[in-house]
């Protein structure tokens, strides 16, 4: 079974951008809100970059590699096991716990601050930084969820 292996988040009281990590504070719960991200987020917002999810299996392999890959420390906030997101289209939907439904926008890239952070290029990431997500419709969501590609039946009866 896919399942949530973490979440992190940037909420209003922590410092936001710390020299040498990503201001990521670590939750087992959190909700996730229509149309902006994760609840509390200073990162949430309109427009199609309110999560960044990334694969625990892709994880695994920059870890090897030598990169810092704690909760939040790729400047991910949620990361899933069992689901490739990489294959995953501009378009496909997942669901993340009992109702929360999140849409795949586009592929994460590396920026000169992660960079500064990691130590390594950003150019040695490039498609293996997981994907940048819009919520569609929020919902509670907790480490240890169960995460599901949406089928395309499902996908249209739900709009």
């Amino acid at each position: 079974m896919a399942h949530v292996v973490s979440i992190a988040y940037t909420p209003t009281n922590v410092e936001q951008r710390p020299e040498n990590h990503y201001a990521r504070v670590v939750a087992e719960r959190v909700t996730l809100v229509a149309d902006f991200g994760i609840e509390g987020d200073t990162k949430g917002g309109s427009g199609s970059r309110q999560l960044n999810i990334m694969s625990s299996d892709m994880l695994a392999k920059l870890r090897e590699e030598g990169y810092q890959v704690g909760p939040g420390q790729m400047g991910e906030q949620i990361v899933v096991s069992g689901i490739a997101l990489e294959a995953l289209e501009a378009g496909a939907r997942i669901q993340i716990g009992e109702s929360a439904i999140v849409s795949m926008s586009m592929p994460r890239v590396g920026c000169s601050r992660f960079e500064r952070i990691q130590g390594h290029p950003k150019r040695e990431t490039r498609g293996r930084m997981g994907i940048m997500a819009r919520v569609e419709r929020g919902g509670e969501i907790a480490v240890g969820d169960e995460v599901r590609v949406l089928r395309a039946l499902e996908q249209s009866d739900s709009q």
